[in-house]
């Protein structure tokens, strides 16, 4: 007979020992609701980008990379992109360096630290869609920066209804958003690195800006990397501010990625070509994963 189970005194160990079939007996829940709600969907997001139709009994048809053409050719499309990668390089870099400048303070001994950690990770736990019907009040046209503005001379500005300021805006919200997360993620971080290496800097002169660049940010390597992965995706699926505040204009110049494929499926019902939009942002969100991780290996 065939032999299943490895004895203690072998080399070898088969792949239906003991510790193997509890092992996957344990992870077989897991990834069996992995396959069915991320797995299966990927798959037929990418089979439904090369088909057209809607879901009726009509059903759909094989027309190949006829959406992708689409997306190609439409001007719409490539406003969207522009949007969101301005959208994206205004949002992430504030949203790394604030954070980080507030966690080194933060991470000293000043008076009410605790206090101040909780009020800037606040905003974190706040819903989004919360925070985009407050700042839609802070900034619309009689709101209270414009009565702030006025009070100090400046004329009030349509923040909301210009395509100069509804942008910025959105950014504003989206920082305000992050900055909890990553100054706690920062935080963390720190606390790995030895109090040991700052002293032994000190006594070698260096002051804090030296000890920040040659002590600080190496220690943080691996916490840049996370915080870098996980703000840049928060950026690329923001929708919910998008949604609330400006719905896509003034004159479609706040609409971003996740925001067009969400006109196209359910406000045209262009399933297909959604698919085929949502493909491309899962294809660039797994390329500056993969390029942030491939940085991170070759610098570690």
């Amino acid at each position: 007979m065939p032999k299943i189970y490895s004895k203690p005194g072998e080399s070898g160990k088969s792949w239906l020992d003991n510790d193997t079939v509890a092992a996957w007996f344990f992870l077989a829940p897991a990834l069996i609701l992995l396959g069915i709600f991320i797995i299966w969907p990927i798959i037929y997001l990418f089979y439904l980008s090369f088909t057209t139709g809607i879901f009726t009994s009509t059903g759909t048809r094989w027309v190949g990379l006829n959406n992708y053409w689409r997306l190609l050719l439409n001007q719409d499309f490539w406003q969207v992109i522009l949007n969101t990668i301005y959208f994206t390089i205004a949002t992430v870099i504030p949203s790394l360096v604030i954070p980080l400048g507030l966690a080194v303070l933060l991470n000293q001994a000043l008076p009410l630290r605790g206090l101040l950690r909780s009020a800037y990770f606040l905003p974190s736990i706040i819903s989004l869609v919360a925070a985009g019907l407050g700042f839609r009040w802070l900034f619309q046209n009689d709101g209270t920066v414009n009565a702030l503005l006025d009070a100090i001379a400046i004329k009030p500005i349509p923040w909301l209804s210009s395509t100069v300021w509804a942008m910025p805006v959105l950014i504003i919200l989206s920082i305000w958003k992050q900055l909890g997360f990553n100054m706690v993620v920062f935080l963390a971080g720190l606390q790995t690195i030895p109090s040991s290496r700052y002293e032994a800097a000190e006594l070698d002169g260096a002051n804090a800006w030296q000890q920040f660049w040659h002590i600080t940010l190496p220690g943080l390597q691996s916490t840049l990397v996370f915080a870098i992965i996980t703000t840049m995706i928060f950026t690329l699926r923001s929708f919910e501010q998008v949604y609330v505040m400006t719905g896509g204009g003034p004159l479609n110049s706040t609409n971003v990625l996740v925001y067009y494929i969400y006109q196209e499926a359910f406000g045209q019902f262009d399933f297909s070509y959604a698919a085929a939009a949502a493909t491309v942002l899962l294809a660039v969100t797994l390329v500056l994963v993969y390029l942030q991780l491939q940085t991170w290996r070759e610098e570690g």
